[in-house]
């Protein structure tokens, strides 16, 4: 599981290193919320591909290890005690847009607009993806309950239209 502090402590571990980092999916909807509003295996990180070197080492240091490698499309690391990352490395083009290389080789467009996001995790700022992208994250695949989950919050939240696939 990964709890309010153990998110904490590796995004603010992240940043001190001078690593940009964007929560999204599960931690990344609560902390848009302002609230925990269900239990979390995880936690998913946009992160520049000229950082993910640097969030590697960092982790590193921190007894975390590569348990998934996927690069450039996505990586994960576990430390000992089970927390588990997964990064989301993307490339920025000149009007600030975000690339994540898909692994059949697509680009996942991250709008410039995405990485104006903010949130709170126990009273502390933190960089995410926004809403209207987190959405965008949420389609093309079968739904899991913690994803209907999710995409009803920030719909409801937000008062964004909740995705046609997700209407059922």
């Amino acid at each position: 599981m990964m709890y309010a502090q153990d998110v904490l402590i590796v995004v603010n571990r992240l940043t001190a290193a001078g690593v940009s980092v964007w929560l999204d999916g599960g931690w990344g909807v609560d902390a848009l919320v302002g609230k925990q509003t269900r239990e979390h295996i995880d936690m998913d990180v946009v992160v520049l591909l000229t950082q993910a070197d640097l969030a590697h080492s960092i982790l590193e240091l921190a007894d975390y290890r590569i348990t998934e490698d996927d690069f450039p499309t996505r990586f994960v690391m576990q430390d000992a005690a089970g927390h588990s990352i997964d990064f989301h490395p993307i490339f920025k083009d000149e009007q600030g847009d975000g690339f994540q290389q898909l692994q059949d080789g697509s680009l996942f467009c991250y709008p410039a607009s995405c990485f104006a996001g903010t949130g709170t995790i126990e009273d502390q700022t933190v960089a995410c993806i926004a809403a209207e992208a987190q959405l965008l994250c949420h389609l093309g695949y079968e739904p899991a309950e913690k994803d209907q989950h999710d995409v009803h919050l920030l719909a409801a939240h937000f008062q964004l239209e909740l995705p046609a696939q997700y209407q059922k």
